[in-house]
C-alpha cells in the first residue's frame, strides 16, 4: 500500500497538478462560502475545463473543488449565520454565537482545523478499509434505509431547543414541504395548486438559502443602521496565536472529533444521504453525549467541532462507494462520476486492478488538497474576519443579490429565486415565533427518504410490513429508534417536572 502511494505521489507532485490542486481548493472555498454557490456547482462548471488535462490532473482539480467547497461553507456560517452549503447548517448553531461574543477568530480556527482533521481521517479510512466498508453498505436494502431514516428523524427532538412541541411542529412542516411535487414512485402530482413549476418539488438549496440567509438578512436589517450595534465587530486579533484555541481545548475534543468523523464517514458511505444530514446528526449526538447540553446553541466549540468534523469526513466516506463500486454517495460525487467517465475511466473494483497508479494518485491528491485547504483558510482567517467590518447596510444587499443569483444559477430558472424569497419570509416568521429551524431542515431532508424507502420496501415485500422488523439490520435500527424515543420523552418529562419544581 505504501509503495503504491509513493508511486502515486510521483504522478501528483507535478507542477501543473499542484497548481490545479491549489487553484481548485481556492475556487472551492469561494463557492462554498457564498450562499447558493456549492461544491457541486463548482464541479459542474469545471467539468469541461478538466477535460483539457490528463485524467489524474482533471480529477485532482475536481476533487480539490469538492474539498474546498465543503469546508468553505463554514466561513459564512460562522461570520454571518448563513451556511454557504447545506453541510454547514449546524455550524451556525454555535459558530455564530461565538462570533457575536467576539470570538469569531476562535470559531473559525476551530472550524478550519477540525475540517482538516475530519477530511484527513476519512481519507485514511478510505485508503485502508474502503473495500470492506463499501461491501457492507452494498448489503443495505430498502428496509434498512427506511429504518435509518426513521431513526434520524428522532434526532429532531434533540434539536428542538426548549420547546419540544415547537420542534415537532417545525419538523412536521419540513416534511410537509418535502411532499410538494411529484410522488417519488408513482409520479402523482401533489400540492402544486396548479403550478407547473412546483411539479418538480422544492429544491433543497433554495429552501436552505431562504430559511437561513434571507431570514438572517431580514432580521439583521432591523438593526443595520443602529450605530451602537457593534457586538459582532469587536473581535480582538492582537493576542491570538495559532488557530485561536489551546492544546487543552484540543485534547478535550478528541472524543468528539473521532465520534463525529465516524458519523460523517458512515453517512458518506450510504448513498443519497450526504453532508447535509451528517452535520445535523453529529451535532445532535454531541449534544446528547455532552455533560452540559444546555450550553449548545449558546456558543461553545463542541458544536463547531462536531459539525465541521462530520461534514468534511463525509467527503472521504462518499468517495468509498464511488471508487470501489461506482456508486456515488451524494450529488457531488455523482458529478465526480461524470468527470471520471469523461476521461474514459469506469470506477469499480477493476479500477484498482487496471489503474493502480491513478487510484493512488487520487488518494495523494486528496491529502494534498486537504493540506492546501488548511493552509489557505488559516492564512486567510484575518481577511475573512475583516468582512465583518463592512457596514451591514452595504453588506446585506450584496449578500441578498448573491443569494438570489446563486439560487437562479442552480437550475437557471427564476422560480428558484422566488422560492428563496418565499422561504426567507418563512424563516423570518420562524425567528419571530421562536420556532427552531434545525428540525424543519431535518424533516425536509429526511421526509422524502422515509417515504421513498417505505414504498420501495412495501413493493418488494408485496405490501407486507413484517420484513421491516424481521430483517436484522432494519429491526436493530427500529429498536434503537424506539429506545431513543422513550429516552427523549423521559428526559423531557423530567425536565418539565424539574422546571415546575423550581418555580
Amino acid at each position: 500500500m505504501l509503495a503504491s502511494l509513493f508511486a502515486g505521489s510521483i504522478e501528483v507532485l507535478h507542477p501543473m497538478c499542484l497548481f490545479l490542486i491549489m487553484t481548485g481548493v481556492a475556487v472551492g472555498i469561494v463557492f462554498g462560502s457564498i450562499p447558493g454557490l456549492t461544491a457541486t456547482m463548482a464541479i459542474a462548471l469545471f467539468l469541461p475545463v478538466s477535460y483539457q488535462f490528463s485524467p489524474l490532473e482533471g480529477i485532482a482539480l475536481l476533487i480539490s473543488l469538492y474539498i474546498g467547497g465543503v469546508s468553505g461553507g463554514l466561513l459564512s456560517a460562522i461570520l454571518l449565520n448563513m451556511p454557504g452549503t447545506p453541510s454547514s447548517v449546524a455550524t451556525c448553531f454555535d459558530g455564530y454565537p461565538l462570533t457575536q461574543r467576539g470570538e469569531g477568530f476562535k470559531a473559525l480556527g476551530v472550524g478550519v482545523f477540525f475540517s482538516f482533521m475530519g477530511t484527513l481521517i476519512s481519507i485514511l479510512v478510505m485508503i485502508f478499509v474502503a473495500p470492506g466498508l463499501a461491501k457492507m453498505a452494498l448489503n443495505f436494502g430498502h428496509f434498512e434505509y427506511f429504518s435509518i431514516a426513521v431513526f434520524a428523524l428522532t434526532l429532531i427532538a434533540s434539536l428542538a431547543g426548549k420547546s419540544l412541541i415547537k420542534g415537532l411542529l417545525a419538523g412536521a412542516f419540513g416534511m410537509a414541504c418535502a411532499t410538494v411535487g411529484m410522488a417519488p414512485i408513482d409520479g402523482v402530482i401533489r400540492f402544486t395548486f396548479g403550478s407547473q413549476q412546483l411539479s418538480a418539488g422544492l429544491d433543497l438549496l433554495p429552501v436552505l438559502i431562504g430559511m437561513f440567509a434571507l431570514s438572517e438578512i431580514m432580521s439583521s436589517a432591523e438593526t443595520s443602521r443602529i450605530e451602537d450595534d457593534t457586538s459582532i465587530q469587536n473581535i480582538d486579533l492582537k493576542n491570538v496565536k495559532g488557530f485561536g484555541f489551546s492544546i487543552a481545548e484540543f485534547k478535550s475534543q478528541i472524543t468528539n472529533m473521532f465520534r463525529s468523523a465516524a458519523i460523517g464517514i458512515g453517512i458518506g458511505i450510504l448513498p443519497g444521504i450526504g453532508g447535509s444530514t451528517s452535520n445535523l446528526v453529529a451535532y445532535s449526538v454531541a449534544k446528547n453525549q455532552s455533560k452540559t447540553p444546555e450550553k449548545f446553541g449558546t456558543g461553545i466549540i463542541d458544536g463547531v467541532v462536531a459539525t465541521e468534523t462530520a461534514n468534511n469526513a463525509t467527503v472521504g466516506g462518499a468517495m468509498i462507494p464511488l471508487l470501489t463500486l461506482g456508486i456515488p454517495g451524494d450529488m457531488t460525487t455523482a458529478m465526480l462520476l461524470g468527470g471520471l467517465m469523461i476521461h474514459g475511466l469506469t470506477p469499480g473494483p477493476l479500477l484498482f486492478v487496471e489503474q493502480p497508479l491513478f487510484v493512488s494518485g487520487v488518494f495523494v491528491a486528496m491529502i494534498l488538497a486537504n493540506c492546501a485547504m488548511l493552509f489557505q483558510e488559516f492564512f486567510g482567517l484575518r481577511f475573512f474576519i475583516r468582512m465583518l467590518q463592512t457596514p451591514k447596510h452595504i453588506l446585506l444587499p450584496i449578500i441578498f443579490v448573491l443569494c438570489v443569483v446563486g439560487a437562479f444559477g442552480l437550475n437557471s430558472r427564476m422560480f428558484d429565486s422566488i422560492i428563496v424569497v418565499a422561504f426567507g419570509c418563512v424563516g423570518y416568521l420562524f425567528l419571530k415565533l421562536k420556532l427552531p429551524v434545525a428540525p424543519f431542515i431535518m424533516g425536509f431532508i429526511l421526509g422524502p427518504m422515509v417515504e421513498i424507502y417505505l414504498r420501495r420496501g412495501l413493493m418488494q415485500s408485496k405490501g407486507d410490513y413484517l420484513p421491516f422488523l424481521t430483517e436484522p439490520i432494519s429491526g436493530a435500527f427500529l429498536l434503537i429508534t424506539l429506545v431513543s424515543v422513550i429516552l427523549t420523552v423521559r428526559k423531557n418529562i423530567r425536565s418539565a417536572h424539574g422546571g415546575a419544581g423550581t418555580q
